[in-house]
């Protein structure tokens, strides 16, 4: 029924339609049943239809900024889902948003923001965690500086092209960014398209503790 719906969305995203069966496989073994989810940067909302109808039991909270936030909110009004909640207003340079949350999930931000809110957008995702909980990056990502295909080279070409603070991300960077807000990379799964799903965890601070030898 999601794919149905979301067909007439407003700014409908290929890239989404084509991606979203691939990340649900991995969020069914990701996220236990129940688990409550804020969605960074739902564009459309055609993730969010698509994974409430796949994911047992997921509590899915929608947000995003302008010029996106008015069409997902018209894209998302009037549709009855279990577990699919109203769209929330996010821009994750104030991260005001309050709450608690099982998990985080961002797809095909990262390299569409400024790096600078980086920092912005770890924290605020590290408040709204307790320990275990899981911000799940979907997109690519470079390695040691390096494009891991030519066609994500040209994507970053690409990106700059429109705006110079935009870009495909160091991988090293961004994990040290999680790291100073206590969330480590578990899991680094290849996907298709040549993007990748990272997986950090929240640990706490006693973990941190037990492991540098004090």
């Amino acid at each position: 029924m999601g794919n149905e719906v979301s067909a007439n969305f407003e700014l409908f995203n290929n890239a989404a339609e084509n991606n979203q069966q691939f990340i649900a496989d991995e969020l069914k073994w990701l996220l236990v049943p129940g688990a409550r989810v804020l969605e960074i940067g739902s564009g459309s909302g055609q993730h969010a239809v698509h994974f409430v109808n796949q994911l047992e039991e997921v509590n899915w909270q929608p947000a995003d900024k302008e010029p996106y936030f008015g069409p997902l909110e018209r894209n998302l009004k009037g549709i009855s889902l279990a577990g699919l909640e109203k769209p929330i207003y996010l821009d994750v340079a104030r991260f005001d948003v309050t709450g608690r949350f099982d998990a985080v999930f961002c797809a095909n931000v990262m390299h569409i923001m400024s790096a600078d809110l980086i920092p912005s957008m770890m924290a605020g995702v590290a408040n709204l965690l307790d320990d275990g909980g899981l911000f799940i990056l979907y997109g690519p990502y470079k390695y040691k500086g390096a494009f891991t295909t030519e066609s994500n080279a040209e994507f970053d070409e690409w990106l700059k092209s429109r705006d110079v603070l935009s870009g495909i991300r160091d991988i090293e960077l961004v994990q040290d960014k999680a790291r100073t807000r206590l969330l480590e990379l578990i899991e680094d799964l290849p996907m298709p398209a040549n993007n990748r799903l990272l997986v950090f965890r929240k640990s706490s601070k006693n973990d941190h503790v037990s492991d540098s030898g004090f």
